[in-house]
This record gives C-alpha cells, sequence and structure tokens, in this order.
C-alpha cells in the first residue's frame, strides 16, 4: 500500500513517516500544498495524510480539488485545527476522517487501517480469499491455515493483487504501490517476487498473463 503524507512541520512529518513505515505502507513526504498536487497528479496512491495549515496551498484546497476531480482516495486529515466549525469544513470538503494533532501514532495506525479496510469493501480486519488468509495489521498471511512467512515487499505485492481479485495489474502498477521515491528498482523485481509467491503459495494462487500482468483469479 502506497501512502501520500502531506506535513509541513519536520518533526511531526518524521515521526509519521517512521511510524507508518513500520507498519509495512510505503509512504511519499511532501511538505508543501503545491508539492501535494504535484505528487498526487503523478502517482495513485490508497490513502492520503492531509495536514491543513501548509505552505503555499492549503489543505482544503487539495481536497476540494480531488474531489471535483472525482479522486475517491481516502483522505485523514492531520491538523491543529481542533474548533468542531473546523472539524465539519473538513469532512464536508471529502475528507473520510479527522485526527488533532497532537495524536498517538497506535491510534494514527488503527484509522489508518481502518480507511483502507474501507475502501476496500472489508468489515473484517483480514483479507479472505480461498485457501489465502492476509492479515494487513499483523502482517501475517496464512495458506490452509498455516502461517507463511513473507518478507514486507512480498507481502506487500500479495496485499496489493489480494484487493483487486480478478484484475490484472502490470509490472509497472505493482511498482508503483509497493516501491517509494528514492527507492531503487531492479528491472525484474517484480518478476522475482512473484516467482517467490508461487514457490511459496502454489502456482494456482497468482496467474500471469502475458503482455498484460498478474492477478489473483476471482474464484479461487
Amino acid at each position: 500500500m502506497r501512502l501520500l503524507l502531506v506535513e509541513d512541520d519536520k518533526m511531526i512529518g518524521t515521526a509519521v513517516q517512521r511510524g507508518v513505515r513500520a507498519d509495512g505502507y510505503v509512504v511519499d513526504w511532501v511538505k508543501d500544498g503545491l508539492a501535494a498536487g504535484l505528487a498526487l497528479q503523478d502517482h495513485a496512491y490508497d490513502l492520503v495524510l492531509l495536514d491543513l495549515g501548509l505552505p503555499r496551498r492549503d489543505g482544503l484546497d487539495i481536497l476540494r480539488e480531488l474531489r471535483r476531480q472525482g479522486d475517491r482516495v481516502p483522505v485523514l486529515i492531520l491538523t491543529a485545527r481542533d474548533a468542531v466549525a473546523e472539524r465539519i469544513a473538513g469532512l464536508d470538503a471529502g475528507a473520510d476522517d479527522y485526527l488533532v494533532k497532537p495524536f498517538d501514532l497506535d491510534e494514527l495506525a488503527a484509522r489508518v487501517r481502518a480507511l483502507l479496510r474501507r475502501n476496500e469493501g472489508r468489515a473484517l480486519p483480514f483479507i479472505e480469499h480461498g485457501r489465502l488468509r492476509l492479515n494487513p495489521s499483523t502482517h501475517e498471511v496464512f495458506l490452509d491455515g498455516a502461517a507463511v512467512s513473507l518478507p514486507a515487499k512480498e507481502f506487500a505485492l500479495l496485499h496489493a493483487l489480494l484487493t483487486q481479485p480478478g484484475v490484472p495489474m502490470s509490472r509497472a502498477q505493482l511498482e508503483e504501490r509497493i516501491y517509494g521515491w528514492g527507492e531503487e528498482i531492479a528491472s525484474n523485481a517484480v518478476e522475482v517476487y512473484i516467482h517467490s509467491l508461487r514457490h511459496k503459495l502454489g502456482t494456482d494462487q497468482i496467474r500471469n498473463l502475458r503482455g498484460v500482468g498478474y492477478m489473483v483469479p476471482s474464484a479461487p
């Protein structure tokens, strides 16, 4: 899962980025409103952590533009503006949730998981598909009830595929989901991860569609 953090406070941004990365997410961090707009134009994100009081462009303007464009990416506002009217304005502008600074990183992590789960149409905290069960909060994967140990990138790739069963994802789309800015990407990295996953989970769990990409079958 790839998240965009929009926060101009260096200390808060560093703590949030470190905490969210520890939960296994890829995080891109920008520090002003104009940079946020460019990032959202150039990349597909699973969730946006958005401060409101930003240099160069206000967070509410960014949020309103996202919704005018029909972009439904979940947005969690992180702000020191704690007045009820401010919270109402953020929610009415299209935010999905609101967290007032200072906040606990464990609560932030729980809210991120809840928003991602809601966006995927899940009520349960885990993803169950045929013989597979994946728990995003604990980073556990089970095959026929037996735990399967996966490195972070393999877990992220499997998670991306399981959120859209039956929908092929190209190598470029998968790279977008599991790599952040500044990370070196080997030309065959996705293929290597897919090969390892199929070895651990069985070749029937992930299909290779030549010239198209990879997918988890919709009907296991």
